[in-house]
């Protein structure tokens, strides 16, 4: 059985939620301008200093730029993103963690959208960059996660 190539019906979901049970992970494809790809990267690196990069490949086929607004695109386990997304890669990784939540939520039938699960999500966010600042041995990393901690745990009071 492979992933279904969009994940938009009950049988669908069913399907790719069944292929993840077993141990799914996507090869990545990720799209756009050389720029963008190689941002992408160093996003993806920042996964793996930190262990999630397994869980993000679990959820997410494929990550695109684009000329508009970012964001997950369920129905094709992929991620809109302009350039703008990307150009903090610290804070692009932590995007993409909080992006494969909502898509692991989106697949198990849990409430993927709203003030919930944004405040679950926001915690995952935080939760790795907790992580990638003990992991990191770039100073500046984690520095820049403390930095976006704070701003989280600010912004997190509003819920």
């Amino acid at each position: 059985m492979s992933f279904p190539k969009r994940v938009y019906t009950e049988k669908e979901v069913r399907q790719a939620k069944a292929l993840i049970d077993k141990g799914y992970k996507h090869r990545l494809k990720i799209t756009g301008t050389t720029d963008f790809r190689e941002r992408v990267k160093q996003a993806l690196a920042f996964l793996k200093t930190a262990g999630y990069y397994d869980f993000f490949r679990t959820y997410i086929a494929r990550i695109m730029e684009i000329d508009g607004l970012t964001q997950l695109r369920q129905s094709e386990a992929a991620l809109w993103l302009n350039k703008y997304a990307v150009k903090n890669t610290v804070d692009a990784a932590s995007l993409f963690v909080q992006k494969a939540s909502f898509m692991k939520e989106y697949l198990e039938g849990t409430l993927y959208y709203g003030g919930q699960a944004e405040k679950r999500s926001g915690e995952k966010r935080m939760k790795f960059l907790e992580e990638l600042k003990l992991k990191s041995k770039e100073k500046s990393v984690a520095k820049e996660c403390e930095r976006l901690i704070q701003m989280w745990k600010e912004s997190s009071l509003v819920y």
